[in-house]
């Protein structure tokens, strides 16, 4: 690799979750400090990182793909400076260098505080990989939150001790650890000094977030919420996303006594059927799942519920299936995200016999998602006639429309006057399957 011209200009490309969300939002700031600024839309960067989510089916060979349109120029004149950073990059660390000498630098999630350093390597004419996993030190190492949309992220916790069989996530964020307290109330202070009315507390398993606080007392995520939710300034607070076994007492309450918790919870079940589940690794059983929602709707009766699906786990069968879509129907999701099992390589459920046909997968999926589509577009109805607070993110495509977030996380828009960030008390008027329509009260 020869020598090359510091870059001047960044974009980041961030896949999949909301924490690759925030690891991009840092990773950006990160960049402003070295003195590189964020290419304006539509102009070429002179260094492009690709932030990966391995998740998905096929998540390495997206990243070639991408990597192959940068540097033949199709998407770009000159070829810029590539780094590839996030779960692939952990995955497949040096493989990546091998196959794609256009990349610069490879740097893991728990890693990418590192990423100025790897470019002055790659200035000077030298490819780099990091994927060590000294979570704690990267926190450590990142700049002072400065700017902030009107909802912002901010990380508890990351990696996951669960290890359920479909799952990379303990071998691409590794084990479990918990921000410091003070660390944490620090920075989503100076997320409200930036601008953020919403933050969204993140972890892979978020409500496993355990800490002390100034006086020594041990916390759980409950009383972090609790603590956050003393800003005057701060309006709202969500959480995602979370395991059904590390849901305690405290955090229930919390949802019924603190007005800024807002009325939505992402439980993730996967199946609704215990012989699958229990092959999943998956701690708990349709029936202590449906009880638990009990006790949060018992708690704040106008609770908006949200989960994730996986369909065609090896060896499901058609009855099996079923017993999923009766958590459905007896649930009835507010929102949901499904898909098709896909074996994610070095996970035990890649090499567990009866592996599931695609077409079989193909059907099942289209009818769970036909349930979940009823019910979102049922939810949404209901709340036509509602009064509440949306939370304005940005401007519509019409002259003088707004879109937001009501409290149950959904997509709002209206016309009137407004600004990014005001909280405006808008009438549900007209619902969608992906949004609502609303007026300003006036």
């Amino acid at each position: 690799m020869q020598k090359t011209a510091s870059p001047k200009t960044y974009r980041v490309k961030s896949f999949g979750c909301q924490m690759n969300v925030y690891d991009g939002e840092r990773m950006a700031e990160m960049l402003a400090e070295k003195g590189i600024t964020e290419a304006p839309e539509g102009e070429d960067a002179d260094l492009v990182v690709l932030n990966t989510c391995h998740i998905r089916e096929k998540a390495a060979e997206k990243v070639y793909s991408d990597i192959g349109r940068l540097t033949k120029g199709k998407t770009q004149k000159k070829a810029p400076m590539i780094a590839v950073a996030g779960c692939v990059a952990q995955a497949e660390g040096e493989e990546i260098m091998a196959r794609a000498p256009a990349v610069s630098m490879v740097v893991g999630p728990q890693a990418y505080h590192r990423l100025p350093g790897m470019i002055d390597d790659a200035v000077a004419g030298k490819r780099s990989t990091d994927t060590d996993m000294p979570a704690d030190a990267k926190f450590a190492a990142l700049p002072k939150r400065r700017k902030s949309a009107p909802s912002a992220f901010l990380t508890i916790q990351e990696g996951c001790d669960k290890f359920c069989t479909y799952c990379v996530v303990p071998y691409t964020r590794g084990a479990e650890i918990s921000r410091p307290y003070s660390a944490l109330v620090d920075e989503a202070k100076k997320l409200v000094e930036a601008g953020a009315k919403e933050i969204t507390l993140l972890g892979q398993n978020v409500s496993a977030w355990t800490g002390e606080d100034d006086r020594g007392r041990k916390l759980g995520m409950a009383g972090l919420i609790r603590e956050l939710a003393k800003d005057p300034d701060l309006k709202r607070i969500r959480y995602t996303t979370s395991h059904p076994a590390d849901m305690d007492d405290e955090l229930i309450d919390t949802h019924g006594e603190v007005g800024k918790l807002m009325p939505y919870l992402h439980l993730p079940v996967q199946s609704g059927n215990d012989r699958v589940l229990k092959a999943m690794n998956r701690s708990h059983t349709a029936e202590s799942y449906l009880h638990l929602l009990e006790r949060f709707r018992a708690a704040r009766p106008d609770l908006a519920l949200s989960g994730d699906f996986i369909v065609g786990f090896p060896g499901e069968t058609d009855a099996e299936f079923e017993d999923t879509l009766k958590v459905v129907d007896q649930v009835r999701y507010a929102q949901a995200y499904s898909f098709k099992y896909s074996p994610r390589p070095g996970t035990p459920a890649a090499t567990m016999e009866n592996q599931i046909e695609p077409q079989v997968m193909d059907e099942r999926l289209q009818r769970l998602q036909a349930a979940l589509r009823r019910d979102q577009q049922a939810f949404n109805e209901a709340s036509i006639g509602k009064t509440c607070e949306v939370l304005v993110e940005r401007r519509g495509k019409l002259d003088g429309q707004w879109l937001g977030k009501s409290p149950w996380l959904q997509s709002v828009h209206f016309t009137g006057d407004a600004d990014i960030g005001d909280l405006i008390e808008v009438k549900l008027i007209q619902a969608g399957q992906n949004s609502l329509a609303g007026e300003i009260v006036a």
